[in-house]
């Protein structure tokens, strides 16, 4: 595989060397194709006074009709267009240097692009369009690129469901989307089949391409069982969505109420749709999951679904939650009590403790309006590398966010940490610190704490940092 132009370069020695194509590159990967066109005019490109290599070791000869298929590929990615010109006339020879045909169809220089492209339309047939598409999409993309796909669109609809079937499976996300487009143009696919696909492939636009194709069917009441259940079961929120609002729909309102539940803010709120069109209200379904605080069983997806549907007399139901046995719970009772406003500092200091990442990490967020209400010396030893690195890095943002000298001691502090990211985070906030404007000027412990730190200033900067506190020279 060619990874760069500077691999093609080395592929175009090869070639003129007489290696054989298929020896040199891998035929059936575009990004090779792509690599060589580039990589045999890449000194010419940037060097213009400067031949490349091979064309010192074995020069193309003014008449190119004679040249072997190796040759011939290197005249076809020729830095002068009548030489292009000539190899593309000449390479009808050569079925196997129609990938460079292809590229050539977006040739900057207009005589070589209308010939390619007269000769690509004579050779372009299904078989011949099924291996070229990633390279034909490819090229696509580029300036003057439209022709090649606009060809292969119309060629490609008169292949049936298993030639078609090669391309979605394709590592590229374009050519599955072109393949599945063309599948859902002409009817090629079945609605259960569209619904797997969607739940399977990882590209979104391939999943709403297909999850829309499947529910246009959900009229036929057979269909049902076919084409939901993929929906529904799909790991990706954006297709368990396109399932759950389908089932209004289809007449299922009520299976719509587990997904009340669902780990996707996404999905949710779609389930909440559905309910409520169906006259059910999920904020009851929501206060009725959360009134057990001890459940092991509690879905921490109804915690915050609570706080997104529900009031500030909610937090009453959410604060019993903090000390629940699964951490996850508690880290959406503590997004949820900030969703609702009533996230009680005093209340939420302790979770900054907890052994729990994500629960710290919900509790910083929630914590950093109250940041300058927080003790900083309770904060300052949890920055200690005794404490756990979640932990640290929780009450060293909080510090941060702190600002003042209060801030400027906790990042000096850290610049020694055993932690290379917390390293890196206190040094920038070093770097970009200045003196609030209620802070005390003059104050030698800012001057002492900067000059540990100057190995992270120009002096310039140093001094400049220094007179804006009002200490030093």
């Amino acid at each position: 595989m060619l990874e760069n132009i500077e691999d093609g370069t080395a592929a175009a020695t090869r070639l003129a060397g007489g290696a054989p194509l298929h020896s040199t590159l891998d035929v059936a990967d575009p990004a090779d194709w792509l690599a060589l066109d580039a990589g045999v005019r890449e000194v010419a490109w940037h060097r213009p006074q400067f031949l490349p290599e091979w064309e010192h070791s074995a020069p193309l000869p003014a008449d190119v009709t004679q040249l072997s298929e190796s040759r011939l590929a290197l005249a076809l990615c020729h830095r002068d267009g009548r030489t292009r010109q000539e190899a593309v006339r000449r390479s009808v020879r050569y079925p196997a240097l129609l990938p460079l045909v292809v590229v050539r169809c977006a040739d900057w220089v207009g005589p070589v692009r209308e010939q390619a492209r007269q000769l690509l339309c004579k050779a372009l047939n299904v078989g011949s369009g099924l291996d070229l598409a990633p390279l034909i999409l490819r090229v696509g993309r580029r300036d003057r690129g439209d022709f090649g796909v606009d060809a292969l669109s119309q060629i490609l609809r008169q292949a049936s469901y298993e030639q078609l079937a090669v391309l979605f499976a394709d590592p590229d996300r374009i050519v599955r989307r072109f393949a599945y487009q063309l599948a859902i143009e002409g009817r090629l696919l079945h609605p259960a089949e569209l619904a797997r696909a969607a739940a399977g492939d990882q590209d979104t636009v391939v999943q709403d391409l297909c999850a829309t194709a499947a529910l246009t069917t959900l009229r036929d009441e057979d269909l049902h069982e076919s084409v939901l259940p993929p929906l529904l079961s799909a790991r990706n929120p954006r297709v368990r969505s396109a399932g759950v609002t389908a089932l209004r729909r289809a007449g299922r309102s009520k299976q719509a109420e587990p997904f009340l539940s669902d780990r996707s803010a996404l999905v949710r709120a779609c389930a909440r749709y559905v309910v409520r069109e169906q006259g059910g209200d999920p904020a009851v379904w929501y206060r009725e999951w959360c009134t057990a605080p001890d459940d092991p069983e509690l879905p921490p997806g109804a915690v915050i679904g609570l706080a997104e549907c529900g009031n500030r007399t909610d937090a009453g139901l959410l604060r019993p939650l903090l000390a629940h046995p699964v951490a996850v719970v508690r880290a959406r009772a503590v997004a949820g009590l900030r969703a609702l406003d009533c996230a009680d500092a005093k209340q939420m200091r302790p979770l900054l403790d907890d052994p729990a990442a994500q629960v710290v990490r919900e509790t910083t967020t929630a914590l950093l309006p109250s940041a300058k209400e927080l003790p900083t010396d309770w904060l300052l030893e949890r920055t200690s590398s005794e404490r756990p690195r979640h932990v640290r890095v929780g009450a060293f943002r909080l510090l941060d966010a702190h600002g003042g000298i209060v801030a400027l001691r906790a990042a000096v502090g850290l610049l020694q940490d055993p932690d290379v990211k917390l390293r890196t985070w206190a040094a920038q906030s070093v770097q970009r610190w200045h003196p609030s404007p209620d802070g005390q000027r003059g104050d030698a412990e800012v001057g002492e704490l900067l000059d540990q730190g100057r190995h992270l200033f120009s002096e310039h900067v140093l001094r400049r940092r220094k007179w804006e506190a009002g200490v030093g020279s």
